[in-house]
């Protein structure tokens, strides 16, 4: 019998020992997993305050360009806003094209990079986008890839092959060519162009701006990820 309690109360021990390194295991390893996350989410804060930083300076950048840009072209460009009228849908059956000022840089092809600033308008006369701002010009339509890798509608992609850089063209796009029986519709949802609506645009090709690089995002992934981000 007592060797039998001895045993017994040995086995308890054996137990409670087991217990209490399992449970002082447990607490060591959560102890390092929150430091770990305390480190992490400092290097995340750390890294997102000079994404932050340096996203300001890329705005900065981009605003500068934009306005010295402008100041160079906007005298030149506004006067094509006179092109602005309702016409008839009729019309406006193929895509046509009219050179308004002849430029003196190189013919734009499918490949050639440039930027443009643009007035576009409907038939009944609707500008519904344009490069023009209260008295300057926005950041200009950047075709960095050519016109055959451009997101455009077709009637650019055509119809601004030809012409030269630092020319001013007027194009005549049917809707076949533009935004055709669906239309288009802002990021609000509200239709900006009506569907099977012929476009008129004059646009103005100047010669690429200076790329400017965007902040690296990667760094700031890569940590918000091992944070558990999703």
């Amino acid at each position: 019998m007592a060797t039998s309690k001895k045993i017994q109360r040995w086995g308890i021990m054996t137990i409670l020992i087991v217990t209490v390194v399992g449970t002082l295991g447990s607490f060591a390893v959560m102890v390092l997993s929150m430091q770990n996350q305390q480190k992490l989410q400092a290097e995340y804060q750390k890294a997102n305050s000079e994404y932050q930083a340096a996203q300001s300076a890329y705005k900065k950048k981009i605003e500068a360009q934009t306005n010295e840009l402008s100041a160079k072209y906007y005298e030149t460009f506004q006067q094509y806003s006179g092109q602005v009228g309702a016409f008839d849908v009729e019309s406006v059956k193929e895509l046509k094209t009219e050179d308004l000022a002849e430029g003196d840089g190189a013919v734009i092809d499918g490949k050639t990079k440039f930027a443009a600033y643009y007035i576009g308008w409907d038939a009944n006369g609707n500008v519904f986008d344009q490069s023009i701002d209260g008295g300057k010009l926005k950041e200009p339509t950047i075709v960095a890839d050519g016109l055959d890798q451009a997101g455009l509608i077709t009637g650019w992609k055509e119809g601004l092959k030809g012409m030269k850089i630092g020319g001013v063209r007027l194009l005549s796009i049917p809707s076949s060519k533009a935004y055709g029986e669906s239309g288009s519709k802002d990021q609000n949802g509200k239709q900006t162009i009506p569907a099977n609506m012929p476009l008129k645009f004059v646009v103005m090709a100047i010669p690429q701006p200076e790329t400017i690089p965007q902040p690296d995002i990667s760094k700031l992934i890569e940590i918000y990820s091992k944070l558990g981000g999703n």
